[in-house]
């Protein structure tokens, strides 16, 4: 018994290639197999057993291993106080450009660059201070692509760590001798891709970043505390 497979290397279709593999293990019978190109329909050949097919699909099946994205974001950080000094920050907007490499469908790692810029409002009974800064975001993170397919959705979760890198502007309020600072921070989030097409997906994802509150280096400015920022974000996705 000979019966023909075609599969289109334009629109591969991950459930027809389990479909056949389970062919695969369960038959011995001859099989034929050819694939669409854009010059036509080229022949495999004719395999007495399911080795060739095993192979041929697997070369065929070959995953889009790496992808790179870009996103706009919110950076919306928890107040502090401590020492006898309360610290706010405003709420701001960014963005956020990373690339991610899939190991396998189930485990992907990923860097990222994000920036933001805000101002960090320090209260206390000596009066009230006011630093702007750019906040630089640089970190790394494996990915679980979670097996719960709705639709075009693939959601993941993450978790990782980095740094936040705190450069304060040229208008640096009412404080003197700021300096730059780096505060380690743990990260964690969920996200979803929805695919459009074999190359493009749209993303939303919720990022948080747990981290000691920057002083800048001024003792006065020091709460000792830890803080949170929830960063949500949205935006496309090439995988190649």
């Amino acid at each position: 018994m000979e019966f023909r497979v075609r599969l289109s290397c334009e629109r591969l279709n991950f459930s027809l290639i389990d479909l056949l593999l389970r062919m695969c293990l369960r038959t011995k019978l001859h099989k034929s197999i050819s694939w669409e190109t854009r010059d036509g329909y080229e022949e495999v050949g004719t395999s007495s057993g399911s080795s060739v097919l095993l192979l041929s699909i697997s070369a065929l099946s070959q995953e889009v291993k790496h992808e790179v994205s870009v996103q706009g974001t919110g950076f919306f950080t928890k107040d502090t106080t401590g020492k006898g000094i309360s610290r706010s920050t405003t709420n701001t907007g960014g963005v956020l450009v990373g690339y991610r490499y899939h190991f396998n469908r189930w485990l992907s790692a990923e860097a990222n660059y994000g920036y933001d810029r805000n101002t960090q409002k320090y209260f206390s009974d000596a009066g009230f201070a006011g630093v702007r800064s750019n906040v630089h975001a640089i970190t790394a993170d494996a990915v679980v692509n979670l097996p719960l397919r709705i639709s075009k959705f693939s959601p993941y979760a993450l978790a990782g760590g980095g740094s936040l890198i705190f450069d304060p502007t040229g208008n640096r309020g009412s404080i003197s001798g700021t300096d730059s600072q780096a505060r380690g921070a743990f990260l964690y989030g969920v996200g979803t891709n929805y695919v459009l097409s074999r190359h493009f997906s749209l993303r939303a994802e919720y990022r948080g970043f747990v981290y000691k509150s920057p002083d800048f280096g001024v003792r006065a400015l020091n709460t000792d505390t830890w803080t949170h920022t929830a960063q949500p974000s949205a935006g496309v996705v090439y995988r190649f």
